[in-house]
């Protein structure tokens, strides 16, 4: 990001616009919330701002700016509507020392003023670093629409409270504590007024202080293939909780950013044939961490049912008296197969598909290749990159057509996703020319649809 958003303190503060008309209009409603001491310079103001003025809500100085008038100011807007004269101001207001806006002028601007959500003391702000701010006000209308008009008062009445919450212990405690009066003591007490908050407050810390501490749980999430808006909302919920997140290699950079940022981030990737955790320490570390109360999801990528070593660490965890459930996700094939516009099966094609894996803990996987040598068979292999010519062979060597179409997805669902079409005869050589180095998935039996294999045949044309 080109901007790092803050929020900045301006109670008692100097903020100075210079201009008077629409853009100088559109900023003051703005920075008219905040408790900042606002000075307007313009010879000719609106007879909004002139009102403004009158009313003691800011300073109006009716002339052009000159040197010294930004000093000690925190922020400077130029709002002139001129481009010389928002160059000649903002040229004072850097020598003052004040940090500068140009209205509509990003290249020079130290900093841009966000599309804002009002829920004082609850403030949400939305940037797109300028590039789209009919995007950002359009975030907005949706988030005014889903945020109830008494969060604020809420917010307020927690604020006071919140040395009164010290007495919960630090972490999971106290987020339980403030999680139950935002979502259910306090809007229920707010139906009978902003007089029945404190005592439902005061009602809902006694409840906390007397309940056990919390188990610890383990939570087997399946992350899906990488695309975060296929995450369930049970998986979307349970990062949310989570007070440790262990997670394996292939788990994409954007769902781990769904995680809590108080939450202790363990990578334990393994990576076939390469550098790998031993399943022995990841069990250790469930454990270790379940029966410190913690609240635990353990992220697999895709399915976590499916190649993903789930039935060891259960054990692990139900050996140890831990509490632990299950959160399907999206597995790699369901989604690389509708990226190429197929079904995994099909009437009058295949009345099965087998997901198989290419290897396993020995070395490359042996399967019935006799039965899916025959026509028409269809096979999502995972982790086949490596054991491509073994697959090749195995199959031939049991009568399979040469010709059989083969397909394989590179980074399924995600931005970088690649398609290599291609058939059994020239598997092996043109995923070697395809240099994948991302996570793949192998089809035996399928190509892309028409649909969709123009996109495959760009990508993979060097590879044909």
């Amino acid at each position: 990001m080109d901007h790092f958003p803050i929020f900045l303190a301006t109670a008692g503060r100097r903020i100075v616009l210079s201009g008077g008309g629409d853009a100088a209009l559109a900023k003051l409603r703005l920075l008219l919330k905040t408790t900042a001491h606002i000075n307007v310079f313009s010879p000719d103001a609106a007879p909004e701002i002139k009102t403004w003025a009158a009313q003691g809500k800011l300073t109006l100085i009716p002339r052009a700016m000159e040197p010294g008038d930004a000093m000690c100011a925190a922020l400077f807007y130029a709002a002139d509507e001129d481009a010389v004269e928002d160059k000649r101001t903002a040229t004072i207001a850097h020598a003052d020392g004040a940090l500068v806006n140009v209205v509509d002028n990003l290249e020079d601007s130290q900093f841009i003023t966000p599309a804002i959500v009002d829920r004082d003391p609850v403030t949400i702000a939305i940037g797109t670093e300028g590039a789209a701010p009919v995007l950002a006000r359009a975030i907005k209308a949706d988030l005014e629409e889903k945020l109830p008009s008494t969060l604020g008062t809420l917010a307020r009445i927690g604020k006071t409270f919140r040395k009164m919450s010290y007495e919960l212990p630090f972490g999971r405690a106290r987020r339980d504590f403030w999680r139950d009066y935002y979502f259910n003591a306090g809007p229920a007490a707010m139906t009978d007024g902003v007089k029945a908050v404190q005592p439902a407050l005061d009602a809902l810390l006694d409840d906390h202080l007397n309940r056990k501490a919390r188990t610890g749980h383990i939570a087997f999430v399946g992350a899906g293939p990488g695309d975060p808006e296929l995450l369930t909302l049970k998986a979307r919920k349970a990062l949310d909780e989570a007070d440790v997140v262990i997670y394996d290699r292939l788990i994409s950079p954007e769902i781990l950013e769904l995680a809590r940022r108080e939450a202790i981030m363990l990578d334990v990737g393994k990576e076939g044939f390469g550098p790998s955790t031993p399943q022995e320490v990841i069990n250790d570390l469930l454990v270790e961490h379940g029966q410190s109360g913690a609240q635990v999801v353990r992220l697999k990528s895709g399915d976590s049912t499916v190649f993903g070593r789930l039935d060891e660490e259960i054990d692990a965890v139900t050996a140890a008296d831990i509490g632990w459930h299950i959160v399907p996700g999206i597995t790699a094939a369901s989604a690389a197969v509708a990226s190429i516009g197929q079904s995994l099966t099909r009437r009058g094609r295949n009345a099965s598909v087998r997901f198989l894996t290419g290897h396993d803990m020995q070395g490359f996987a042996d399967h019935d290749w006799a039965a899916l040598a025959k026509p028409d068979q269809v096979a999502a292999i995972y982790m086949g990159k490596k054991s491509a010519r073994f697959v090749q062979g195995r199959l031939i060597m049991h009568g399979a057509d040469q010709n059989t179409p083969v397909t394989v997805i590179e980074n399924a669902s995600r931005p970088d996703q690649r398609v290599l079409s291609t058939t059994l005869a020239h598997l092996p050589a043109d995923l070697a020319d395809a240099e994948m180095s991302g996570p793949a998935l192998t089809f035996y039996g399928l190509a892309p649809r028409a649909a969709s294999e123009a996109a495959a045949t760009l990508i993979t044309r060097e590879f044909a």
